[in-house]
């Protein structure tokens, strides 16, 4: 008995999306299952190694995929490319997240009942967005994420619980930002919490992240902490 893992395959508006799904086989019945929304350079080995830690908690954990399958950025330039025409088009962006979450939903080793989604940098604006449109979800988690709302869900109910693991330096993030989506987040009547860590930058799960120009700096203690921040909500919101 040990963590399997398989590639799943779905598709929004005739593209074709590969996800990374991770179980551990010991467990027979159906479990909760757990979204991993990717950073800007696409689904990659950090989001399906978090998908893989997930199945050693007890969970099912799914690296979504919102580019295309095989479509990865290699560099900062590639990154912006890929990730700027769905940050600047939310629709089409939750489209495919929500096609995403239906594929996880769809597994048979998944409760399709018991569901959740973290995501880091880029993935956390996409968990938000998730919660935004009501995806059919327990409980959503943001790591280093934007905060920018959509345009598109104003006067929307927010249902999901919400979580957001905030770096306090992170300058795509600045404070502002934080005001206004705590204001979201309370006009939209959700259970929210925000977590702030002093002397943090963006990227602090980000093992490599080191770029204080840029604002990406790892941080192994915050890092430690909003894993086990990550561990307890979803603990409490999938029981």
């Amino acid at each position: 008995m040990a963590i399997q893992t398989r590639e799943v395959e779905y598709t929004h508006q005739s593209i074709t999306f590969a996800g990374w799904l991770a179980w551990d086989d010991a467990v027979a019945s159906p479990r909760p299952g757990v979204a991993v929304a990717h950073t800007w350079a696409g689904r990659g080995e950090f989001e399906q190694g978090r998908a893989e830690a997930l199945a050693g908690l007890g969970y099912v954990g799914m690296a979504l995929d919102v580019y295309g399958k095989g479509v990865r950025g290699t560099s900062v330039e590639e990154n912006q490319q890929l990730m700027l025409p769905l940050k600047n088009d939310r629709p089409l962006l939750q489209g495919r997240l929500l096609a995403g979450v239906e594929a996880l939903a769809a597994q048979p080793e998944v409760d399709a009942n018991c569901m959740a989604t973290i995501g880091y940098c880029f993935g956390g604006l996409c968990a938000l967005d998730l919660a935004r449109v009501g995806a059919p979800l327990r409980s959503v988690v943001s790591l280093h994420g934007l905060f920018d709302a959509p345009g598109n869900t104003a006067g929307k109910a927010i249902d999901a619980s919400v979580l957001c693991l905030h770096g306090y330096d992170d300058p795509m993030a600045p404070p502002e930002s934080v005001l206004a989506l705590a204001t979201e987040m309370s006009a939209a009547g959700a259970d929210w919490q925000l977590h702030a860590y002093g002397n943090t930058m963006h990227a602090f799960t980000n093992p490599v992240a080191n770029n204080p120009q840029m604002g990406t700096v790892y941080s192994p203690l915050a890092d430690r902490r909003s894993w086990q921040a990550v561990q307890n909500f979803l603990a409490e919101t999938l029981a």
